[in-house]
């Protein structure tokens, strides 16, 4: 959904799109950028470091929420906006949800970054379908060693202060 930015919002925002366009000057760095801002200060900042640092997850908005984790000492942002240069990717896009972010402002959509090549648009499709039809094969056992995975979540859940929600 395309919105109007307040003149804070399109500053932050031009300040990722400007960590993506640095990226370029790196070899090995893909063209993406993010920011998480929190009261009008930047507290995390991210680019593609993938190849860098030979780890699929070190995209933009993840390196971002881990530098402002870093900074803060916390890893629960419910009082952030991400900046982010264009769309995140599905993963990137989850941990901005575990993060709990409120606010996410992009700049290029995820049909844009298609266009010139990430599969970011591809891996939306793929988890929107039934696990049965991924392309990746997911095995869930049964059993004893599910018994036992199934006791160490419950005994995490016991150990909390009160009793946990279900989120079926």
């Amino acid at each position: 959904m395309t919105t109007p930015l307040s003149t804070q919002d399109e500053h932050f925002l031009a300040r990722a799109i400007e960590i993506s366009r640095r990226a370029l000057e790196d070899e090995g760095k893909t063209p993406f950028g993010a920011i998480v801002v929190i009261g009008g200060e930047v507290v995390g900042e991210g680019t593609s470091s993938v190849v860098e640092l030979r780890d699929p997850t070190a995209h933009a908005e993840v390196m971002a929420l881990r530098h402002a984790g870093s900074n803060l000492g916390r890893h629960l942002f419910e009082d952030a906006i991400m900046y982010a240069s264009s769309e995140p990717c599905p993963m990137c896009l989850m941990a901005c949800y575990w993060a709990r972010i409120p606010r996410l402002i992009l700049g290029a959509s995820s049909h844009d970054v298609a266009t010139y090549g990430f599969d970011d648009l591809q891996f939306y499709r793929e988890v929107a379908q039934p696990i049965e039809r991924r392309s990746l094969r997911e095995e869930t056992t049964g059993g004893v060693l599910r018994g036992q995975a199934v006791e160490v979540l419950r005994k995490w859940a016991d150990m909390l202060p009160s009793p946990v929600e279900p989120k079926f």
